[in-house]
């Protein structure tokens, strides 16, 4: 074994050892059943919190620059489909009742939205003037974006980044190792560890907004429509194993084949068999 697998081992051991296993969410019709590893002095309230701090400083901020839009029609529409896909996250996990949901909308031309712990959802106008998106294709990366926050994708990162420095300081130490070799441990625990979950974290997402969007009565085949926009609109191509996100081709073909999954749970909520 060489000395970059004896540390990606090294930093699997030593995350692992500081880890509690954690089932985050129900599997859903998608499926995800996933094993999450996070730090016991690490809690979900705890992470909550930071995260509300972050996200009132962030609208405040908004606010003062007079770019937090509350009044217009696309902030009307982003709370009426933030509503239905809200009532559904229980069915994932049964504390997301209880958690402080806010969305916000800012005028912005970036093309971004994000959902943070606890259920804080923040869109851009950008994203949804520039792409025109529908309202399927608004439930698409709002349901992408509360599954991220759902398997608590943020809380896992931050386990995952103790686990990190963990083994660079410790396989460094093991190994003997000097600059370079940390340096060695700072790429094979990048490559060996943090992208390959990542990507496990985007493809859990898609899986689990998609079903999110159909329960709530959204069209699942706008996902496929929502990243081909976002192809257009200037995705770099990245290959899928240099990149935290899985490649265009990847992410629809992997969306095709579980839209078959959903169809029926979006044929319900909209009254038909």
């Amino acid at each position: 074994m060489g000395k970059s697998s004896y540390l990606t081992a090294a930093a699997t051991a030593l995350l692992l050892a500081g880890c509690q296993p954690v089932q985050t969410t129900s599997g859903g019709a998608v499926g995800v059943e996933r094993k999450q590893y996070m730090f016991s002095m690490l809690s979900t309230e705890q992470v909550n919190q930071m995260y509300a701090q972050s996200y009132q400083q962030t609208l405040g901020e908004a606010s003062t620059k007079g770019v937090l839009d509350t009044t217009s029609e696309n902030a009307r529409r982003l709370n009426a489909i933030a509503q239905r896909l809200i009532a559904k996250a229980p069915l994932f996990r049964a504390d997301a009742a209880q958690w402080q949901w806010e969305v916000a909308l800012i005028d912005s031309d970036e093309l971004n939205a994000s959902c943070g712990p606890g259920g804080k959802i923040i869109f851009y106008s950008g994203l949804i003037e520039k792409l025109r998106l529908t309202d399927d294709e608004i439930a698409a990366v709002m349901g992408h974006e509360i599954a991220h926050a759902l398997r608590e994708h943020g809380r896992e990162a931050m386990s995952k980044a103790y686990g990190v420095q963990m083994a660079k300081q410790g396989a460094g130490a093991l190994l003997g190792v000097g600059e370079s070799g940390m340096a060695m441990a700072d790429v094979a625990v990048q490559y060996g560890m943090t992208l390959p979950n990542s990507r496990s974290n985007e493809n859990e997402a898609d899986l689990i907004g998609l079903e999110l969007a159909a329960r709530a009565g959204y069209d699942p085949n706008a996902a496929i429509t929502l990243w081909q926009k976002m192809s257009q609109a200037g995705n770099n191509g990245t290959p899928q194993f240099m990149s935290t996100h899985p490649s265009p081709g990847n992410r629809t073909a992997a969306l095709e084949a579980a839209i078959p999954k959903v169809m029926p749970l979006y044929r319900q909520a909209r009254g038909g068999n």
